[in-house]
């Protein structure tokens, strides 16, 4: 039976615990046979008396008796079976040719393993390096200024995700419990065990890197394929249907089943399809700045006396406010204990992002602070679908100007962005972003309405975290890869609505937006490719 909302004081003891569910349930200590953890959070409205939440699966001697007297019980009722069963399993001779995923990041490795695990022989295709030579490139671009567009934080084995906090947290809606399937897949690879129980799991770069080889090595264990260094050039399509891809050695691979899972930095595979006739429209994302703050500060106002204390961690934070012109400003991938990263793929541009370690326990937290586009802002959107990323480029080729055109990043303390004037130097956070940044006015490197919904939206983060907009804390542009600009668009069926045979899926596609989400749709798209290859064995 499961049990909600058991709510008991930070500093409880195991046995604590124990005496709290026999008096929730009226039972003695030998009618509990045994239980677990399922889900712990913690309430932090109330600083000064913060606590600890469980979600219980327990096992009693009589547990129709307890669930009879205590019917009605909104938090007390049967444990969900979160088992994950496969829907298909291939023939002894699978058919061919056999399924072809496009990239391996959370929703390309996830299809790939799925399709795997139900004997399907995958082909994964990976346009950037085995996750341990590109964290080699990645760092070179961080220290030496070395750009591989190749190899980079968006494009390589483990994806985006791998250089990044590694949430596996998500809001979407999952009945079949399938980020559970996600998260279980993980522990397996070398994450560790509490992620399947804490309310805000996380993993972090170093531990993402081994589990990645990890879950690589189960797939080529179960005769799939993995092929890094294998950019697709091109699709091949014949009445509307994919018959093969091309990569850009020249090497023709037959293909009847493509997952698309590209990522949504993969511009030059978007412009591609739209050339090909594949249907793809428009979406809003968001763009801004990051912001950084001692870690300290952020610990204090969310945590107070609490603060530092080791169930909680490095305090987060999310942040909304809805302003005057008309847009929505948010926080978005909140890095406690984090560094800010460069994160671009392409020549002459700047781009940031957040990511932190599973410590947690650098000196700075940082966030995006963001502000809502949408397909009416981008130039040119009349004639062509893919302006949002041209508008991406427009801001980040500035941002690069900005910071002197050698990947620097402009930054600008938080008090200067308010006041209108261009910083020239910085206060007493220390930034964190590698190759180095440069004072400058941010106002150059975003569209005016952005600048103005952020200057006022820090203000009302200010009022809502004490500190937030102090003098000093520093903001570092640009941030514009927050979500794909596109949608590849699909059917009921998770095929393209315009290409049959071609599963568009994941941040890039326009389906899911973080880690955990990325791998749930990797998984939905796995399944419908393997019913539709069973479906094709036996006519």
């Amino acid at each position: 039976m499961r049990l909600t909302e058991l709510r008991l004081p930070l500093d409880h003891t195991d046995a604590d615990l124990r005496r709290a569910i026999l008096k929730r349930l009226g039972i003695a200590a030998d009618d509990v046979i045994a239980f677990t953890v399922f889900r712990r959070g913690y309430d932090a409205r109330k600083r000064a008396a913060i606590v600890l939440t469980y979600t219980l699966d327990i096992e009693l001697r009589d547990e129709a008796s307890v669930l009879n007297r205590l019917a009605g019980d909104a938090h007390l009722g049967p444990s969900p079976d979160t088992s994950y069963r496969y829907v298909a399993q291939a023939p002894e001779t699978p058919p061919t040719p056999r399924p072809v995923v496009i990239g391996t990041g959370p929703c390309g490795l996830f299809a790939g393993l799925l399709l795997a695990q139900m004997g399907f022989r995958p082909l994964i295709l990976e346009r950037g390096k085995a996750v341990r030579e590109r964290t080699q490139d990645t760092w070179g671009l961080w220290r030496k200024g070395r750009l591989n567009p190749e190899s980079n934080v968006q494009f390589g084995e483990g994806g985006a995700g791998t250089f990044s906090d590694g949430k596996l947290y998500s809001q979407i809606k999952d009945p079949a419990w399938r980020a559970r399937k996600v998260l279980t897949e993980f522990v397996k690879a070398g994450a560790p065990a509490e992620i399947l129980y804490v309310s805000k799991p996380h993993i972090g770069t170093f531990k993402l890197v081994s589990m990645v080889e990890a879950m690589r090595a189960e797939i080529e264990s179960l005769g799939g394929e993995i092929r890094f260094g294998a950019r697709v050039d091109d699709v091949e399509i014949t009445s509307g249907r994919v018959c093969g891809l091309r990569l850009a050695d020249g090497e023709r691979i037959a293909a009847r089943h493509v997952v698309l899972a590209v990522g949504h930095s993969a511009r030059d595979t978007f412009r591609m399809l739209h050339g090909r006739g594949v249907h793809i429209e428009p979406k809003p994302f968001s763009i801004g700045l990051r912001i950084e703050h001692p870690q300290s500060l952020i610990d204090r106002a969310r945590f107070g006396k609490f603060a530092g204390h080791p169930l909680l961690g490095a305090a987060d934070y999310k942040l909304v406010h809805h302003c005057d012109n008309g847009r929505s400003a948010y926080s978005f991938c909140m890095c406690p204990g984090g560094t800010v990263v460069a994160a671009t793929s392409e020549a002459g541009r700047v781009v940031t992002n957040g990511m932190s370690q599973y410590s947690r326990n650098e000196r700075n937290a940082n966030s995006a602070i963001v502000v809502g586009v949408t397909p009416a802002d981008y130039p040119g959107i009349e004639t062509d679908p893919l302006a949002g990323i041209e508008f991406q480029r427009h801001w980040e080729s500035l941002a690069f100007e900005a910071g002197g055109g050698d990947y620097k990043a402009p930054a600008q303390r938080v008090g200067d962005f308010l006041a209108g004037r261009a910083s020239t130097d910085l206060g007493s956070v220390v930034p964190s972003y590698t190759p180095g940044v440069q004072p400058a006015d941010l106002r150059d490197c975003l569209p005016d309405y952005v600048v103005a919904a952020l200057r006022e939206s820090l203000r009302a983060f200010g009022r809502q975290i004490h500190g937030f907009d102090m003098n000093d804390a520093l903001l570092t542009g640009v941030e514009t890869r927050t979500s794909s600009p596109i949608r590849v668009t699909r059917g009921n069926d998770f095929q393209s609505v315009s290409t049959h045979g071609l599963y568009p899926a994941g941040e890039g596609a326009g389906y899911a937006g973080g880690i955990l989400s990325a791998a749930v749709d990797g998984i939905k798209v796995a399944e419908a490719v393997a019913l539709s290859l069973v479906g094709t064995a036996a006519s």
